[in-house]
C-alpha cells in the first residue's frame, strides 16, 4: 500500500489502519506525522511536486494507492484568498506527476480523495435545505479555488480510467475530524478551532466565532472516514460518492455542543470572518445504495474525543 499525505491528518489515521490489517505500508509526505510516531513500514520524506519523487515511488511493486496528498486547511486557509496559487498548483502539480506515472504503469489501483467543495455555492445558499447529491456537482460553481481543483483533478483521475485502464475509486470528503489533527497552526478546521477556544477560555468568558453561527456543517469522525475509504476501495464501485455526516448542525450548536462538553460557563461572540458557503450536508444515498455504509457515530460522542485530546495538547504547550 502506497499513502500519499502519510503526515498529514487522515493519512496518518489510514497508515495504521492498513497496518492493522496485515498490509506493508509505504508513506510518503513532506513531514512525518505530528503527533505520533508513524506506523508505516517505510517513509519517504518527499515532495510530490518533484516528479523524480513521484517516478521513483512507482518504481517499486504498488498494488494500491491511496493519494490524500494536498495542500489544504480549514476556512482561514482556504476562504482568504490570500494561499488560492499555492492551493491551485500545488495540488494539481502533485495528482499531475501521480498520473503521468499511472499512465506508464497502471496497474496500481488508485483512490482520490475529493472533496464536498466541489459543490455549487448556488446549491448550499440555505442553510438548512443544501444539495449536496453527487449528480449535482455540475453545472459547476465551487465557493473556493481549493473545490475547483478537487473538481478538476476528479475528471483527471476519471479519463484516466478511461483512457489508460487504471482501476480509479473517487471519494468525497465532509469535513473529517478527530484527534491528531490540526488544532493551533492557522490549518485548523471549525471543530479543532471552537475545541482550541473553548479549552483556552476562562469559566464565565466568551469565544469568537466566525459570522452569525448559523452556516451549516456535518462532520464525519475520522475512523469512519477510513470505514468508508477502504470499503469503497475494495468495491467495484468506482464513485464519487460522498463520504460524511448527515448530521446536520450550525456553527452556533457546534459551539454549543463543545461547551457543554466542557462544563464551563461561556459566551459566543460573533465576529467577521471566512465561513464558505451558508450550508453543507453529506446526502449518502449513493454510498448507502452501493456500498452499504452509512455513518453510525455521533457528533457528540466525537466532539468529546477531540476536545479531551486539544485539551491535553493545550497544556502541554503553556
Amino acid at each position: 500500500m502506497l499513502v500519499l499525505g502519510a503526515g498529514g491528518f487522515i493519512g496518518s489515521h489510514l497508515v495504521i489502519r492498513l497496518k492493522k490489517q496485515g498490509h506493508y505500508v509505504t508513506g510518503v509526505d513532506l513531514h512525518l506525522p505530528e503527533f505520533s510516531v508513524t506506523a508505516a513500514d517505510n517513509f519517504i520524506v518527499g515532495d510530490l511536486r518533484d516528479r523524480d519523487v513521484c517516478r521513483m515511488l512507482l518504481e517499486e511493486p504498488v498494488d494500491e494507492i491511496y493519494q490524500l496528498a494536498a495542500d489544504m486547511g480549514g476556512a482561514g486557509y482556504v476562504f482568504t484568498g490570500i494561499n488560492d496559487m499555492d492551493i491551485l498548483y500545488n495540488s494539481a502539480l502533485i495528482n499531475l506527476n501521480i498520473i503521468n506515472e499511472l499512465m506508464k504503469n497502471p496497474k496500481p489501483k488508485i483512490f482520490f480523495s475529493s472533496s464536498a467543495c466541489i459543490y455549487p455555492a448556488y446549491n448550499q445558499l440555505d442553510p438548512d435545505n443544501p444539495n449536496c447529491e453527487e449528480s449535482s456537482a455540475y453545472p459547476a460553481e465551487p465557493d473556493s479555488e481549493y473545490g475547483w481543483e478537487k473538481l478538476f483533478s476528479e475528471r483527471l483521475y476519471q479519463n484516466l480510467k478511461k483512457n489508460y485502464g487504471v482501476e480509479v475509486h473517487i471519494g468525497r470528503y465532509h469535513n473529517i475530524f478527530g484527534v491528531e489533527t490540526s488544532w493551533n497552526n492557522g490549518k485548523e478546521k471549525a471543530p479543532a478551532a471552537i475545541c482550541r477556544k473553548v479549552a483556552q477560555a476562562h469559566d464565565g468568558g466568551s469565544i469568537d466565532v466566525w459570522g452569525d453561527g448559523s452556516q451549516t456543517r456535518s462532520f464525519l469522525y475520522i475512523d469512519e472516514c477510513l470505514d468508508a475509504t477502504i470499503k469503497i476501495m475494495a468495491s467495484d464501485f468506482a464513485g464519487p460518492a460522498n463520504i460524511g455526516s448527515e448530521e446536520s448542525v450550525s456553527i452556533t450548536e457546534l459551539a454549543k455542543k463543545v461547551i457543554a462538553i466542557s462544563g464551563k460557563n461561556i459566551s459566543i461572540n460573533y465576529v467577521d470572518g471566512p465561513i464558505g458557503v451558508n450550508g453543507r450536508n453529506s446526502d449518502n444515498r449513493l454510498i448507502k445504495e452501493k456500498l452499504g455504509w452509512t455513518h453510525t457515530q455521533s457528533l457528540d460522542d466525537g466532539l468529546k474525543k477531540l476536545y479531551d485530546w486539544i485539551v491535553q495538547q493545550n497544556n502541554a504547550v503553556n
